[in-house]
């Protein structure tokens, strides 16, 4: 009984162990053919694809033909032809989510005005073509000032002093003989002589700068006026009074000096950086911290040929209108040239250009994900962080703002290897080309010596011979 129960007891044990075998068999197959399966979807979709070359997962200039390990030990990864990307040199292809990975942004090639607000410091000034220099023909003594102190304003024609002078005496004398002369003589004949005196000493009174309203006096009261007025020229401000009362001056030396400040200048310093945006007739915008609110409006009279060697400026003037004499010389005014170099004209934004010293870059989008290097000639920087494209773009393309260095290290890289891979059959075919020439021009240089040395054998042959 107990042998019986303990041969059932074996047998369960053993149909137990088939059963457990059995079922892992089933399994490891069923599990091997789905690998299998899945091994063979995964070559047939690479399989479209042809293979480039080989890389390194953390080193992408170790290049292979063929699969391997890193030296870091890490298998190499294929990397495929891209039929699209390979149309266009030095382009390169990244999907969508890369794209939104690394914040790709676009900007659309537009002509636009390059215009810049260039902001400086200036000093007001005289008007120089304004400025009268105030001065006697003859030598004197000045009897009284009509105008006494600097900084007096004055009108046109108005007396600013009397002059004493023995020579203007004497020639108002000339004057008044003349003028008796043709009296007496009234219409008669033998005129001529006394005309041409007449003439002769009203000119010498115009020369002298003696008003018309003093001759016209001396002309109707026939008495001779001690002191000559002298009157201003221009209207203006007294700059400098250079004479007293009872001052003896001679000919040629200045009585006063008399600015106009209906207009006045105004110079600035620019930058060499900024030369490029000035031009002459520009607007430009002045403001003075001493009146607030106010706006004065003016233009770019002159550009200085010149450079201040100490300040690496050049000096710009600009003119104002100044009919409510707000503004004085020697003030300090704030100003801003409203600089327009084109009125429409290919521009980038500034975030879009990569610049390395000697090249300028961008990367141009082509559609579909796919990207290329472009060189570019740039003009000058616009106010509004723009710069001006002279060559190497057209209206209408499509520029990276944003993430382009890495797209633009991507295709360098991908040059790169290009060029890597592309001289070993130019390189063997070189050297294949050069070794076949050096051995036939070995194989020339033996063929030439073996005939020089058989013709010097034929030679010593003959002379035995003889």
């Amino acid at each position: 009984m107990k042998t019986r129960h303990r041969v059932g007891i074996t047998l369960a044990f053993l149909a137990l162990l088939l059963l457990g075998g059995l079922g892992g068999y089933v399994v490891g197959k069923m599990d091997g053919m789905g690998r299998q399966a899945r091994d063979e979807r995964e070559v047939s979709g690479t399989s479209e694809k042809k293979i480039k070359y080989w890389v390194a997962p953390m080193d992408p200039t170790y290049i292979r033909n063929e699969p391997g390990k890193s030296p870091m030990g890490m298998e190499l990864i294929p990397v495929y032809e891209d039929d699209e990307a390979e149309t266009i040199p030095g382009s390169v292809k990244i999907d969508p989510t890369t794209m939104q990975n690394i914040g790709v942004r676009t900007a659309i090639v537009q002509a636009r005005p390059i215009a810049r607000r260039i902001r400086t410091v200036g000093v007001i000034a005289y008007d120089e073509r304004r400025v009268t220099e105030v001065q006697t023909k003859v030598a004197g003594w000045i009897e009284q000032l009509h105008v006494d102190f600097t900084g007096q304003a004055v009108e046109h024609d108005a007396i600013l002093a009397e002059l004493y002078s023995p020579e203007l005496i004497s020639t108002q004398e000339e004057y008044l003989v003349a003028l008796d002369a043709k009296d007496k003589r009234g219409e008669r004949t033998g005129l001529g002589g006394v005309k041409s005196l007449l003439r002769a000493t009203r000119e010498k009174l115009d020369y002298l700068d003696i008003p018309l309203h003093q001759i016209q006096e001396l002309e109707q009261r026939r008495t001779i006026t001690k002191t000559l007025h002298i009157h201003a020229p221009n209207p203006g401000v007294v700059v400098k009074k250079h004479v007293q009362a009872g001052s003896y001056v001679k000919p040629g030396m200045p009585l006063y000096t008399l600015a106009d400040l209906s207009r006045v200048w105004v110079y600035a310093d620019i930058y060499e950086y900024e030369l490029p945006w000035l031009r002459a007739g520009e607007e430009a915008i002045m403001t003075l911290s001493y009146y607030p609110g106010q706006v004065w409006k003016g233009t770019v009279s002159y550009i200085y040929p010149y450079l201040e060697s100490k300040t690496r400026t050049v000096k710009v003037r600009l003119e104002f209108d100044n009919s409510g004499g707000l503004l004085k010389p020697a003030m300090y005014a704030t100003i801003v040239i409203q600089a327009v170099v084109s009125e429409k004209h290919i521009a980038v934004p500034v975030e879009a250009v990569l610049r390395s010293g000697e090249r300028n870059i961008v990367v141009v989008s082509l559609g579909e994900g796919r990207f290329r290097s472009q060189e570019v000639t740039l003009g000058v920087e616009s106010g509004d962080n723009y710069y001006q494209v002279l060559d190497g773009l057209n209206e209408g393309d499509i520029v990276v703002t944003s993430a382009q260095f890495l797209i633009d290290s991507e295709s360098r890289l991908q040059e790169a290897v290009a060029k890597m891979l592309e001289p070993k059959e130019h390189r063997g075919t070189k050297e294949h080309r050069g070794t076949k020439e050096h051995r036939g021009t070995k194989e020339h240089r033996g063929a030439k010596e073996h005939q020089t040395g058989m013709d010097e054998m034929g030679k010593e042959a003959s002379h035995g011979g003889k």
